[in-house]
C-alpha cells in the first residue's frame, strides 16, 4: 500500500534537505555544538541581569520572531497539519521547555561546567531508546565511541568529589539529568516522527508555543521582570535567542530527520567542551587536568561513532516516510 503523504502546495518550489550528502548534516551538527557551547556563556553572563525563566522565555521569543519573518520572507510559512502536530507538541515541550526549564532551575544549585556535563549525559538515554522504540542498530564501534564520551564526561563530573549529603545539589543535579531525558525523548521521537510539512516549517511553531508556555511559567515562578537593559545585554539576547535558537533549533531538526539518533546523541557531546574550554578562555574559569582529558575523550569518543560501519547504512532515509506504532 502506498503510503506517500501528499504534496503541500508548492512543493515541487521548495528548497529541500532531503538529497543532501551525508557530510553536510555533518556540518550542521558542528553548527549545533558551536551554537550551542557558545550560548551557555552567552547565558551565564545574561543571569547577572535577568532572572533564569525570562531569560529563557526572551530568547524564546527572539526565536520565534526570527523564525517567523525567515519563514515568510522565504515563502516557507504553512499552518500546522493534523500530521504535523506530535512532532510540534512533542520537540516544544520535551526541548524548548522542559531542557530547558529543568537546566535554568538546576544552575541555581549546580555549578556551570558540571550542570553542562549532566545535561549532556543524554546519549546514555538515547542509546536504549533508539534500540527500543526505533530497532536502530548499534554497531560495536558506536557502543565504543559511546563509551569513550560517557567516561569523559564522568570524568568532568567526577561523581568521588560530590557532596552527596547536600540536599540542595543532590535536587539541583537530579533536575539536569531529567533534562537530559526530556531531550532524549524529543530526539528519539523526532527520529521516528512521519514529517508532513519540512523541519524548518515546523521550527516556528515550536518556538512560539514554548514561547507562549514559557511566559506563564516565568510570570508564575518569578513575577514581572525588573531589567537594566544595556547595549551589552541586548546583544547578548539577541545571540542567544537568534544562534542559540533559531539557527540551532532548525539545525537540530534537520539532523535528527537525517542522522541516526545515536550518532546525533555522540555529536552533540562536543557541547560541554565548546563551552567548558570558551569559559575558560573568554570568562577566566579555570581549567585543569581532569578536564582536559576528559575533552580528549570526548571527542575521541564522537570521532570512533560517528565512523560509518563498513557495509551499512548508518544514516538510513526510510525511518521519515515510515510510521512506528501507528
Amino acid at each position: 500500500m502506498n503510503t506517500a503523504r501528499p504534496a503541500l502546495p508548492g512543493a515541487a518550489s521548495r528548497p529541500s534537505t532531503a538529497e543532501l550528502p551525508r557530510w553536510a548534516f555533518m556540518l550542521l551538527l558542528i553548527v549545533i555544538v558551536l551554537a550551542w557551547g557558545t550560548t551557555w556563556m552567552v547565558i551565564k553572563t545574561i543571569v547577572l541581569a535577568v532572572p533564569p525563566f525570562w531569560t529563557t522565555t526572551i530568547r524564546s521569543a527572539i526565536a520565534t520572531v526570527a523564525l517567523l519573518g525567515l519563514q515568510l520572507a522565504m515563502g516557507q510559512f504553512v499552518v500546522p497539519r493534523r500530521g504535523d502536530l506530535p512532532v510540534v507538541v512533542v520537540m516544544s515541550l520535551f526541548h524548548m521547555i522542559a531542557f530547558s526549564v529543568l537546566i535554568t532551575t538546576g544552575l541555581k544549585y549546580v555549578p556551570v561546567g558540571r550542570s553542562m556535563v549532566l545535561a549532556y549525559t543524554m546519549p546514555l538515554w538515547v542509546v536504549p531508546g533508539a534500540w527500543l522504540f526505533l530497532r536502530e542498530a548499534t554497531p560495536p564501534i558506536r557502543l565504543l565511541g559511546l563509551a569513550l564520551g560517557v567516561a569523559g564526561l564522568l570524568i568532568m563530573f567526577n561523581p568521588l568529589t560530590f557532596d552527596w549529603s547536600n540536599g540542595q545539589a543532590l535536587y539541583g543535579n537530579g533536575l539536569l539529568l531529567l533534562s537530559a531525558l526530556a531531550w532524549s525523548i524529543s530526539i528519539v521521537y523526532v527520529r521516528a516522527h512521519v514529517w508532513v510539512s519540512s523541519p524548518f516549517q515546523m521550527v516556528f511553531w515550536q518556538a512560539l508555543l514554548a514561547t507562549l508556555v514559557l511566559s506563564v511559567l516565568a510570570l508564575w515562578a518569578e513575577g514581572a521582570p525588573a531589567i537594566d537593559w544595556s547595549p551589552r545585554l541586548a546583544g547578548s539576547l539577541a545571540y542567544a535567542g537568534l544562534i542559540g535558537s533559531a539557527l540551532a533549533f532548525w539545525a537540530m531538526n534537520e539532523v535528527n530527520r537525517r542522522l541516526p539518533a545515536t550518532t546525533t546523541a555522540l555529536g552533540v557531546l562536543a557541547t560541554p567542551v565548546v563551552g567548558i574550554v570558551g569559559s575558560a578562555l573568554f570568562l577566566g574559569e579555570a581549567l585543569d587536568p581532569p578536564l582536559v582529558i576528559a575533552a580528549a575523550m570526548i571527542l575521541g569518543g564522537i570521532a570512533v561513532g560517528t565512523i560509518k560501519p563498513p557495509g551499512r547504512d548508518a544514516h538510513p532515509t526510510s525511518r521519515s516516510n515510515q510510521s512506528l506504532g501507528n
